[in-house]
């Protein structure tokens, strides 16, 4: 994708997704997205394209930090529940409470039984959501191993990037098999009819914001929608199933 072809799909994109925000507006509408993925794929980067002309009263990013002490003694879905969406608003999480299904387990943040409680539990507290009636999209973003290893590296010497720098980024390449196995896991126990996992395949950073923005619009209903311009590609988004493994959408 040239430079020129980007920025006319993703001006078309945005527009669409102003539209859709006057739609969830009027109507009342609550829209929560959820962006996990490994480190370095392109999160920060999807998220902002997608909110950048969005109304900042109606559309909040939520990227929450470390769980404070009380956090840790309280039900764990206790702290994102308060970061949810009204109505007329759109919430996006960057990192959600899917933490306890990657870094928490992989980094040994929790036990073994509050990982296995979290598998158990997060089924039933994502149908509440969806039976409130939100309008609920998770997405998982997935890079290769060297990929990673590449943008990982180039933020070291970006003076503009060094706040993405953490302990636990110096671990990704480390502890890849890790995170490999309890992405798996999470795949296998969260994907849900009413909740499906979609999975974004993000080495080529242009190609996978316009997609994951053309898929979520495709998933959407609004007045005026330009159907031509929300064709994404399928070799860059797919729904979890194993055929993402066969396709080499999934990084082993």
């Amino acid at each position: 994708m040239t430079k020129k072809e980007y920025k006319r799909e993703l001006y078309n994109l945005q527009v669409e997704l102003v539209k859709f925000q006057r739609e969830v507006i009027e109507k009342d509408l609550k829209v929560c997205i959820i962006f996990e993925g490994r480190d370095a794929a392109g999160k920060d980067g999807t998220i902002k394209r997608f909110v950048e002309h969005l109304s900042p009263r109606e559309a909040r990013v939520v990227a929450l930090g470390k769980p404070s002490d009380r956090d840790k003694k309280s039900w764990y879905f206790q702290r994102y529940v308060p970061h949810l969406p009204s109505g007329g608003e759109m919430v996006f999480f960057n990192r959600s409470w899917y933490n306890r299904a990657g870094v928490e387990k992989v980094m040994h943040f929790c036990t073994e039984e509050e990982h296995k409680r979290f598998l158990n539990d997060v089924g039933n507290f994502e149908k509440l959501l969806v039976d409130s009636d939100i309008i609920f999209i998770k997405y998982y973003l997935d890079i290769s191993k060297d990929e990673q290893a590449e943008r990982l590296e180039a933020r070291k010497n970006d003076p503009l990037k060094q706040w993405k720098l953490s302990p636990i980024d110096a671990q990704a390449q480390k502890l890849w098999k890790e995170y490999s196995d309890a992405r798996d896991i999470m795949f296998s126990k969260t994907t849900f009819d009413f909740a499906p996992w979609y999975v974004i395949h993000t080495n080529r950073k242009k190609e996978a914001r316009i997609n994951a923005m053309k898929h979520f619009l495709s998933l959407m209903s609004y007045e005026g929608k330009k159907e031509e311009f929300l064709n994404y590609d399928k070799t860059v988004v797919c729904q979890f199933n194993t055929k993402c493994y066969e396709q080499g959408l999934i990084f082993s």
